[in-house]
């Protein structure tokens, strides 16, 4: 014999009110346990050596969200396979907001270059902002004899094989940025391949090697100060920060276009309270005018955008980048 229990709808409505109950009362402990956020230092890393475009950025960013958070911000500097290393270190994180990230457009790249990634490029973060585009430059040592992009190339094809170009590290965006150089121009150029920018930056300085793209905050100092040359900027347009240095459409090759992006992220399931908290901070920071000042007067513009634009922003950053890569035949297993 099968019995049916039924309840009746004062029962019914009883059950319901609880439930809500229930989860009103959980809900209100949830916020409560992040209502203090920050309440111990956040690690905030960055996959690349100290010196470089990336760790300026985070540096500026730690000082100012140390007094705006009040709680120290400590960069950790993780370099090696292109931002990888220290980009896992935070996707296995605990995610309570303390432990961030700084990326770059090395984040939309690597899904393309590696047959496997130890975290999933999106599926592993939660987006806090875009902070900022990058303007790329070509910059020289001025020991080479050439002072326009024009030059290079003709030069670059009288020694086929003979000159050289660093980058941050093999398969990464500056590295891409000299093989659409090498690609466009039809040149025959050698790749040197660095643990950074700022290791690469200093060969190029003493000579070691020849030329090199790099972000426009990194080198401009040393523009400036005519240790070294720039031929050309890879944007679409000229950068406020160097008026007088054309694109590299503009100086021989139209099509031509590279720039790069930062941004942070934090490991996937971090409360959206934190999340919203890290980016309300982050946005107000960037709206400072002596960051966008310092920002802007190294060729870098700032951005603060939502967790959802930042999170579409890197999607199709994953796309663009899939299409380069093929094209370039740069793979890293």
């Amino acid at each position: 014999m099968t019995v049916f229990l039924r309840s009746t709808p004062g029962k019914i409505e009883l059950k319901i009110t609880r439930a809500i109950a229930s989860f009103a009362f959980f809900f209100v402990l949830f916020s409560l346990a992040f209502a203090d956020y920050p309440d111990k230092p956040i690690r905030f890393v960055v996959g690349y050596p100290p010196g470089g475009a990336t760790d300026i950025i985070a540096r500026t960013l730690g000082i100012k969200l140390t007094d705006s958070l009040g709680q120290q911000v400590l960069i950790d500097n993780r370099p090696g396979a292109g931002g990888i290393i220290g980009t896992d270190i935070v996707a296995k994180a605990i995610p309570d907001g303390h432990t961030i990230v700084l990326v770059t457009t090395s984040h939309g790249v690597n899904p393309s270059l590696y047959g496997k990634l130890p975290y999933d490029t999106v599926k592993s973060f939660a987006p806090v902002t875009q902070v900022a585009s990058l303007q790329v430059v070509l910059v020289v040592n001025p020991s080479l004899q050439v002072k326009s992009v024009k030059e290079l190339i003709a030069l670059a094809k009288s020694k086929p094989g003979q000159l050289n170009f660093a980058s941050s590290g093999s398969g990464q965006s500056l590295h891409l940025s000299g093989e659409l150089f090498k690609t466009m121009a039809g040149i025959d150029i050698v790749h040197i391949p660095y643990k950074g920018s700022a290791p690469a930056r200093t060969d190029l300085l003493g000579g070691q090697v020849q030329m090199m793209f790099e972000s426009m905050i990194a080198v401009l100092p040393f523009v400036t100060s005519g240790k070294l040359r720039a031929l050309a900027v890879g944007g679409a347009r000229r950068s406020p920060a160097a008026p007088d240095i054309p694109t590299m459409a503009e100086a021989a090759l139209p099509g031509f276009e590279s720039s790069g992006w930062v941004g942070v992220l934090a490991p996937a399931g971090t409360p959206k309270a934190v999340i919203s908290r890290l980016n309300t901070e982050t946005v107000k920071v960037l709206k400072m005018p002596d960051v966008n000042e310092r920002f802007s007067s190294n060729g870098a513009e700032s951005v603060g955008s939502s967790p959802e634009q930042f999170g579409e922003f890197i999607k199709s950053a994953l796309n663009k980048w899939a299409k380069v890569v093929k094209i370039s035949g740069a793979r890293i297993d």
